[in-house]
């Protein structure tokens, strides 16, 4: 009896033990997640609609940071000063240039994050929360936004 009740015990910790390890994989995924964000990225496109609908690479240059304790910050140049006032519902850019600062949140399960903006050019979008899908391929991170009524995606590389 004795034998059968330290199996017993011992069936029992390994359980408890492969739970948490597996919980803790869980935590270790989203970790990587977010580590996998962490840094400095250069933007390699955007696309987005046109006033004549159209979806179309805009000519631009960008910069997007992302730091460990939670904040990030977001600068695209359009090349030519009057691009960027695009037909979408919501305007990001003001004479060419798009810059914002604020807090992030990953939620990995919906493979998105939402970004509370807490300063930027457009004076509209401060306080406003954002969210955004994320996908990576390869080296690049793929975004765009949650809602159907904006038309654009914009891939970054780390520098």
């Amino acid at each position: 009896m004795k034998k059968l009740l330290s199996l017993g015990v011992v069936a029992l910790f390994i359980g408890m033990t492969a739970m948490t390890l597996s919980g803790s994989q869980d935590g270790d995924v989203r970790d990587s997640i977010r580590e996998r964000c962490i840094g400095a990225w250069r933007l390699v496109w955007l696309e987005e609609e046109g006033a004549d609908g159209k979806i179309h690479r805009a000519d631009c240059t960008g910069l997007l940071v992302y730091t460990r304790d939670g904040h990030m910050s977001v600068q695209v140049m359009y090349r030519s000063p009057q691009a960027g006032t695009n037909a979408a519902p919501v305007q990001y850019a003001q004479g060419g240039y798009e810059a914002s600062f604020g807090t992030y949140k990953i939620d990995e399960r919906a493979h998105n994050f939402t970004y509370h903006v807490e300063g930027a050019l457009v004076r509209a979008l401060i306080g406003k929360d954002l969210v955004r899908v994320y996908d990576f391929s390869g080296k690049q991170l793929i975004m765009k936004s949650y809602s159907p009524n904006e038309h654009w995606r914009v891939a970054w590389e780390h520098y």
